[in-house]
């Protein structure tokens, strides 16, 4: 699904501990380190393909987070040509997300990153909380930083 200005809905999840680092993983065929992220299907809320997409990719369940907030919109980023599939049909430029943040109320046991046909992700790592923006694929730097700045407010470990 690709909007009409050539963007896919997506979801991203930004999950944090209770020492307040985030959850940083490793993308299979060594393609660098991320935030767990998905597109949205078609019959889905955001929040709906986010809890989805948590499981697919990280093996975690409702019950083991809670949802501290929400990016207000969507927030995008542009593909770099040499990402963009030239030939798809509609030509799909980058993506639109709506970024999440939730606490892990468990434990790490509760991880399985191999619980698909295709996992995302081979390993993961806790890292501080501002670590993902300068170490993210570069197109992404600025959309980090934008849902980083927007949900620093409730990543606050007091507030747990």
């Amino acid at each position: 699904m690709i909007d009409p200005d050539g963007y896919r809905p997506n979801v991203a999840i930004v999950l944090i501990n209770r020492h307040g680092k985030v959850f940083w993983a490793e993308r299979c065929n060594n393609d660098g380190w991320q935030f767990p992220q998905g597109g949205m299907r078609t019959d889905e809320t955001p929040e709906e393909a986010m809890y989805r997409e948590l499981e697919e990719e990280t093996g975690l369940k409702r019950h083991h987070v809670e949802l501290l907030g929400s990016t207000p919109g969507w927030l995008r980023y542009r593909l770099p040509r040499r990402f963009q599939r030239r030939d798809s049909k509609p030509l799909c430029i980058g993506q639109k997300q709506v970024w999440f943040l939730l606490r892990m109320v468990t434990d790490e046991s509760q991880f399985i990153l191999d619980g698909t046909e295709t996992p995302e992700f081979t390993s993961y790592r806790w890292v501080d909380f501002w670590y993902p923006v300068d170490n993210v694929i570069s197109f992404k730097r600025r959309v980090y930083h934008r849902a980083l700045k927007l949900l620093e407010p409730l990543a606050d470990p007091t507030r747990a």
